[in-house]
């Protein structure tokens, strides 16, 4: 590099002006704004993320599953209800995991919990506990179910991608996770109403 071209680069660097970072009260207002905009840009890259990535996907599994369901017709589980609705331990994995699983594919959320009609008094509060459990495991991998509350399972869906998780794992994980709990919810809220109406039958008999 000439040696007059290095003088005017020195030159040009030394007059060059230079801004401070505010500080006091200005610097304040000046970090608080930029916090804001950059939850709003951080936002709206997670969003872009979303659409570029796992709602296609989505769409088309929505269409795909309720055209399933069309084809099948929900009909058919009334007279799964009915079986349900059979005294004995026997009938638990049918009334409060077969049973809720099916009525929230078939009929979504919140359709699925008219399934308890077919069921005693006494079994009416643990089917309907099984079934509003199962509204959000299956999401992952059947959204239909309950797309209204599509964005708890998309939030988990985020996180897990941005760590570098697999999105599959993860929904079947969910998935059976969700089985086992609705199973245990069931079984013991049918053992607490029933406790509960029992009490309630004596307390009725001693007033009258």
């Amino acid at each position: 590099m000439p040696l007059l071209e290095m003088a005017a680069n020195l030159v040009f660097a030394a007059e060059a002006p230079t801004l401070e970072d505010p500080s006091g009260f200005f610097g304040v207002l000046a970090n608080a704004a930029e916090w804001f905009i950059g939850l709003f840009q951080a936002g709206g890259e997670v969003f872009l993320g979303l659409v570029t990535g796992i709602i296609p996907l989505l769409v088309v599994l929505l269409t795909a599953v309720n055209a399933l369901i069309r084809l099948i017709g929900p009909e058919k589980i009334d007279k799964l209800g009915e079986y349900a609705a059979r005294p004995g331990l026997v009938w638990y994995p049918v009334r409060y995991l077969v049973l809720p699983v099916l009525s929230v594919f078939f009929l979504t959320n919140p359709m699925a919990y008219t399934m308890g009609r077919f069921l005693p008094e006494r079994y009416k509060p643990a089917f309907y506990d099984s079934a509003v459990s199962f509204v959000h495991p299956i999401t992952g991998l059947f959204p239909h179910a309950n797309p209204g509350e599509l964005f708890v399972y998309l939030g988990i869906a985020a996180g897990i991608t941005t760590l570098g998780g697999n999105l599959g794992d993860l929904a079947i994980r969910y998935l059976l996770v969700g089985m086992v709990v609705i199973l245990i919810r069931g079984i013991v809220t049918e053992f607490i109403t029933a406790r509960m109406m029992a009490r309630r039958t004596v307390t009725e008999g001693a007033s009258a």
